[in-house]
């Protein structure tokens, strides 16, 4: 059941939106790989401050790879509720999302009062 407030012009919108945001964060992916090969490639341990600042590279580094991994996870998500016609519809109560918040957050799973909702 694909969301009635989408129309197929909007639902090929959100994805090629989705797929050219999928092949951004890719490249990201690849290029911080390759950063990471070049850097351990050329590292040599001089001083105590340098292993400090290089651990700290690697921590950040790993920790923006996690949020590309998710956003990635979010991506195919979205990308796959097309496939199924449900993309549009909240996750939580099934009511159309917005086409407002659609366009802001592409991969969002339910309405804002919903995302915000504790209970």
């Amino acid at each position: 059941m694909q969301a009635k407030h989408l129309t197929e012009k909007d639902i090929t919108f959100f994805k090629k939106q989705l797929l050219e945001m999928k092949k951004e964060a890719e490249s990201y992916t690849e290029s911080a790989d390759n950063q990471e090969d070049e850097l351990a490639a050329v590292t040599v341990n001089n001083h105590p401050a340098d292993l400090g600042t290089e651990q700290f590279e690697q921590e950040r580094d790993a920790s923006l790879e996690y949020m590309r991994q998710d956003d990635l996870h979010e991506i195919d998500h979205a990308l796959q509720k097309i496939e199924e016609g449900t993309y549009g519809l909240s996750e939580k109560s099934g009511k159309p999302i917005p086409k407002e918040r659609l366009e802001a957050l592409p991969t969002a799973r339910m309405l804002v009062e919903e995302a915000s909702d504790t209970n």
